[in-house]
């Protein structure tokens, strides 16, 4: 997946609808919000082993994949809007969760 040119896509996808005034980075963190609580949704009621068995129904699993695009989407309209570069972001949080979680000692 190219980040960036799925940012362009996603630019010209609303500038093509005139959504420009509306993509505030606080209006999209709010739309990623209700994105958010739409995949939590389709675990709200299911237990741990039916969360882990969802891609056995294919209607349950397409919505899933879905709900995940659609929080992915907005995240990364988010960042753009913001001028944050999203590769550069996950490193370092990686490197920093790294250092914050190291692997335990082997007794």
């Amino acid at each position: 997946m190219d980040i960036q040119d799925l940012q362009k896509r996603l630019r010209s996808f609303a500038a093509e609808r005139d959504w420009q005034p509306y993509q505030t980075p606080k209006n999209l963190a709010m739309a990623l919000v209700v994105e958010a609580a739409e995949l939590v949704e389709i675990f709200q009621w299911l237990t741990p082993e039916e969360s882990q068995a969802i891609a056995q129904d294919p209607a349950k699993h397409q919505h899933l994949g879905e709900e995940i695009a659609d929080v992915l989407l907005y995240l990364l309209q988010i960042a753009d809007h913001s001028a944050v570069d999203v590769a550069a972001a996950v490193e370092r949080k990686l490197a920093l969760n790294a250092i914050k979680h190291p692997v335990p000692a082997k007794a």
